[in-house]
């Protein structure tokens, strides 16, 4: 062909850097990772009995584009519950394929070609992406370990100008385990309200938080109509391969988000819409989630334990299950460094600089593994930042 034909900004646009060093890994043997943000927990088996129920019982078919009232009605039961915010569930839910698509219909539906969407890093790697697929500009906030990555107030009005239509946020926060608390959301309030702002809260990892309970934004006074609450199963309930979200946030927006959905999704996958109503009204919900939060949190004091005894100082999260500690002290840049361990030791770990150029100096370890796992490969990379001094 004489010209490509290809969208330009698709062609131009890198791909994931969490899936690079994975590519290389998979030809090798012996890998041990530390990469992977997916739950090493089964979806419990009363979850996964009703799914197999509801197709012995053919019910097979579309649901509704926004997705079944009887899951629309459970999701908004729990976060009336949970977090105190309480929605409609005929007119400000659509349950989605996964948050991601929850990110994706959401910049569509909000974003006019210029608009800047301010966008808090390090974050998941698809933020910027899916603003720019949607025309408008991702501008970057970068956040700083001396702050526990918490976005600062100061930080956010910096970067507001006459073109910013939203933040767009993710806390607790993946890469680095962060969180945000009342305290810290309170002083953000007033300068969105202020300049206008909507906010897109991604808070898939709402469940997951150690020592203090997650706190919405959209719970605050003014804040709900200006608010965009993305969640999911994948985390709370290990059910990341169902593919099964939702979008909370006001009439207008949602509607519109629908629109978009209805003609490139048509419906979320009917058999883990009905797992999803099990997950969120079965009586041992929260049984499952806290002993899988139980697990994490000896796991997350093992690692930040384990990486500040070696000498990469890593702050401790409170949320999610990552930790991001620094190897600056290496004098690597991150890239570096994953691919030296990877080759010299057969750990696999993703550099911060895929999280954004704020993530450069860290790298990202989930310990989203077993507690053998994590010792073995904490003994590798031991073995490696001793090697270099």
């Amino acid at each position: 062909m004489s010209k490509s034909y290809v969208n330009k900004d698709i062609l131009n646009m890198p791909k994931s850097g969490i899936r690079k060093f994975f590519d290389i890994a998979s030809h090798m043997d012996d890998v041990v990772s530390l990469g992977v943000g997916e739950p090493d927990f089964e979806t419990p088996w009363n979850i996964r009995e009703a799914a197999i129920s509801t197709l012995e019982k053919g019910r097979t078919s579309y649901t509704a584009n926004q997705g079944l009232m009887e899951l629309r009605s459970a999701i908004c039961g729990y976060l009336s519950e949970k977090f105190n915010i309480n929605y409609d569930p005929e007119k400000e839910i659509v349950c989605t394929v996964g948050a991601s698509e929850g990110i994706d219909i959401a910049m569509k539906a909000i974003t006019e070609i210029g608009d800047e969407i301010l966008v808090v890093e390090p974050c998941f790697v698809s933020y910027k992406p899916c603003v720019t697929m949607a025309g408008g500009i991702p501008v970057v906030i970068s956040t700083k370990m001396e702050n526990d990555f918490r976005l600062q107030p100061e930080e956010l009005e910096a970067k507001i100008t006459p073109k910013t239509k939203a933040l767009l946020i993710s806390y607790p926060n993946n890469p680095t385990g962060a969180i945000m608390e009342r305290e810290d959301l309170e002083k953000l309030v007033p300068i969105i309200i202020k300049h206008d702002l909507l906010v897109i809260s991604d808070e898939i990892y709402a469940e997951l938080t150690y020592g203090t309970k997650h706190v919405s934004i959209a719970e605050f006074p003014g804040m709900k109509e200006r608010t965009i609450v993305l969640n999911g199963f994948s985390k709370a309930f290990a059910m990341t391969g169902w593919r099964l979200g939702y979008a909370a946030g006001p009439a207008e927006i949602i509607d519109n988000m629908n629109k978009i959905h209805q003609y490139i999704i048509m419906c979320a996958p009917t058999t883990s819409q009905y797992a999803g109503v099990e997950a969120l009204t079965c009586e041992n919900r929260d049984d499952f989630i806290e002993e899988m939060a139980e697990a994490y949190d000896i796991r997350r004091r093992l690692m930040v334990s384990e990486f500040n005894r070696m000498g990469l100082e890593c702050f401790e999260p409170k949320g999610a299950f990552y930790v991001f500690p620094s190897i600056k002290s290496t004098g690597m840049t991150s890239e570096e460094f994953c691919e030296k361990l990877l080759m010299q030791e057969k750990v696999a770990t993703v550099p911060g600089h895929a999280f954004g150029e704020s993530g450069e100096g860290h790298i990202r370890c989930s310990y989203a593994y077993s507690v053998e796992n994590i010792k073995w490969a904490l003994s590798k990379i031991a073995m490696f930042v001793s090697s270099l001094k």
